[in-house]
């Protein structure tokens, strides 16, 4: 089992339990613009305290959990992660947040399929919201990661001339990292349409 099956078998699980989701992160970043390799997957995820229960159920046989962590997260909308337990493969769960840029990036998700001999169906971050996500990262993480970084300009390259540039010069401006956007465009040599 590769971490595409251990997403799949995630996603599953989610739509099994009507649980609304969104994978965002370097799975969104890999598909988008350049494959690498990832240590976990990200989820963004509307949930509801009545939907512990069977969330605990459906993933405890074949994954480390930890249910205050889940209620937790909840609470407080924060993140929790799950670990499957043959492959240590993390899983991190975010409880989708009520701010603007949040639910239109989750109205906006996109049913894929991605992989490549074996395709898996989930509804993926859209190409926008998964650069201004990760510069929002990458600002609040002190500008230092690399990888986020990458992830940004491979997507900027890849996607060059399909991305809605009012929708990212928006939403950059909103969140404060249209300087960081600017920047990225250069640094992928596209000129922002």
């Amino acid at each position: 089992m590769e971490p595409l099956e251990i997403l799949h078998d995630v996603v599953l699980k989610l739509a099994s339990l009507q649980i609304p989701y969104m994978v965002g992160g370097s799975f969104a970043g890999s598909y988008y613009g350049f494959a690498r390799n990832t240590q976990d997957a990200d989820l963004i995820v509307s949930m509801k305290m009545g939907d512990v229960d069977g969330f605990v159920k459906a993933f405890s046989e074949d994954y480390y959990l930890d249910r205050n962590s889940v209620e937790e997260a909840l609470r407080r909308r924060t993140s929790f992660n799950l670990i499957h337990l043959r492959l240590s493969f993390k899983v991190d769960f975010f409880m989708l947040r009520p701010e603007g840029f949040h639910q239109e990036s989750f109205a906006r998700r996109l049913p894929t399929r991605m992989g490549f001999e074996k395709k898996v169906e989930a509804f993926l971050q859209s190409a926008e919201d998964t650069v201004l996500a990760k510069l929002d990262w990458y600002r609040q993480d002190g500008e230092v990661s690399e990888l986020q970084w990458r992830d940004v300009v491979g997507i900027l390259k890849v996607q060059a001339g399909r991305l809605d540039m009012k929708y990212l010069d928006r939403w950059a401006r909103e969140l404060g990292v249209l300087d960081l956007l600017t920047r990225a465009f250069g640094d992928a040599g596209v000129q922002p349409a």
